[in-house]
């Protein structure tokens, strides 16, 4: 290391990419996907019961026990609470954010913080004190080596291989189009919508409720007798006993689980505005919940899903301002430079979780197609691999991480030292 420029070319290193669904971290750079992908979300226990807690899958902190990942999150506990340490895509709870980072570095990576530089993905609102804030913790806390920081929408025009583009991203709590051009973000033009993936889960717990269904997590339940069930016959599903007294959001976590599940299964978006004759023609999908209950779904697996394209079909939202999701790309083109609108039309890149219902990018091509103007090229990117479009970020950090021209771009220790946690807005725009 000279001059204040780290050479990271010895070690690779770390990318993390933390949404609000969930984690992707600890791949090496130019790794196909990153090494760990578990929730976002921690079960936080009680005080008062930390401190009898022995068990050792946690995530210890004064006065505080964290338990992370699929399999320790999924255990019924009593005074046991369910949260997220980010809001509105942007940190706000640091012990719970640092509890995620010492289990990543403990379960996953096994290797000393200091040995690597860290990529990480932010934001593009992201405010410059939490910026600050990560690059101390980042420094001072875990004595990385080097750091830097990336818009997550950048990221992903990298991984799509291009630094020019529309980025609509649609993910659990927010649906937004980021503008991009050469590598910069375009603050001016993002626009965001509610409408996204916690949207859809809030439509289904309603169609539920319609219906009469009760949804039931799958860890409640079990196959009360292994004989061969009669044909026709449901399976005896029952309820288990002695099951401890669990807080309301983790039950409601592991509900929306089932309710995730269903979306994936069952939903489909309309090739055209829904029309309830047509929907109706439309084949049924069967689906049975972790209770054994089982039906088909027919018109309302594509009755959900068209609120993401036009709200004012969702009961109660009539007469909202919340934009669909072609209007979203369409008013974030529309409020950047008419020089650049060219290029953004010519590159929409579609990433998101949410984006993998089926028929959501033909969807989108469609309407956009004609809202897009003549003089203007429409073409949308969309990958047809699930992991590419879910990882789009975390894969844009691991080919920005590899690049030669990039590593004099880190942020070193010894630049963090002279020049302090101010240094992340010069390095990282």
């Amino acid at each position: 290391m000279s001059g204040g420029v780290y050479g990271g070319d010895e070690v690779g290193a770390l990318v993390f990419d933390i949404g609000s669904f969930s984690v992707r971290e600890c791949g090496m750079w130019l790794e196909p996907c990153p090494g760990a992908d578990f929730p976002t979300t921690v079960g936080l226990l009680a005080p008062e019961e930390a401190a009898l807690e022995l068990d050792g899958e946690k995530e210890k902190k004064p006065g505080k026990v964290y338990y992370i990942d699929t399999n320790s999150l999924h255990v019924p506990r009593e005074n046991t609470e369910v949260l997220s340490p980010l809001k509105n895509g942007m940190i706000e709870d640091w012990d719970c954010f640092q509890a995620i980072l010492d289990h990543t570095y403990g379960k996953h990576v096994k290797s000393e913080p200091s040995l690597h530089p860290v990529l990480m993905s932010e934001a593009p609102w992201n405010t410059r004190a939490k910026r600050e804030k990560l690059t101390e913790l980042m420094f001072e806390h875990y004595s990385i080596p080097a750091f830097f920081l990336c818009k997550t929408a950048v990221l992903t025009a990298f991984a799509n291989g291009r630094s020019t583009g529309l980025v609509l991203d649609s993910g659990a709590t927010h649906t937004t189009a980021i503008p991009v051009h050469d590598g910069y973000i375009l603050q001016q033009g993002i626009v965001k919508s509610p409408l996204a993936g916690d949207f859809i889960s809030m439509q289904c717990r309603e169609l539920f409720q319609e219906m009469n269904i009760e949804i039931v997590p799958p860890l409640e339940w079990f196959m009360a007798a292994l004989d061969p069930v009669r044909e026709g016959a449901p399976p005896n599903w029952k309820k288990k006993e002695k099951l401890p007294q669990v807080s309301k959001s983790w039950h409601n976590y592991t509900c929306n689980e089932v309710i995730q599940d269903f979306q994936a299964s069952v939903l489909q978006v309309s090739d055209s505005p829904y029309d309830e004759q047509v929907a109706a023609q439309m084949p049924t999908v069967h689906y049975e919940m972790p209770n054994g209950y089982n039906t088909d779904y027919g018109a309302e697996r594509l009755r959900i899903p068209e609120g993401l394209f036009d709200p004012s079909n969702v009961k109660g939202l009539s007469g909202n301002t919340m934009l669909g999701v072609g209007h979203v790309v369409t008013t974030s083109i529309g409020m950047c430079d008419i020089d650049i609108r060219p290029g953004l039309y010519g590159s929409v890149i579609v990433t998101g979780g949410n984006t993998l219902l089926q028929g959501f990018t033909d969807r989108l091509n469609r309407e956009l197609s004609q809202k897009t103007p003549r003089s203007m090229r429409l073409k949308l990117i969309a990958s047809n691999s699930t992991m590419e479009r879910r990882f789009s970020p975390w894969i844009g950090g691991s080919i920005l991480a590899s690049l030669g021209t990039f590593q004099q771009m880190w942020i070193s220790k010894q630049e963090y030292e002279e020049g302090g946690k101010q240094c992340v807005e010069r390095k990282c725009p």
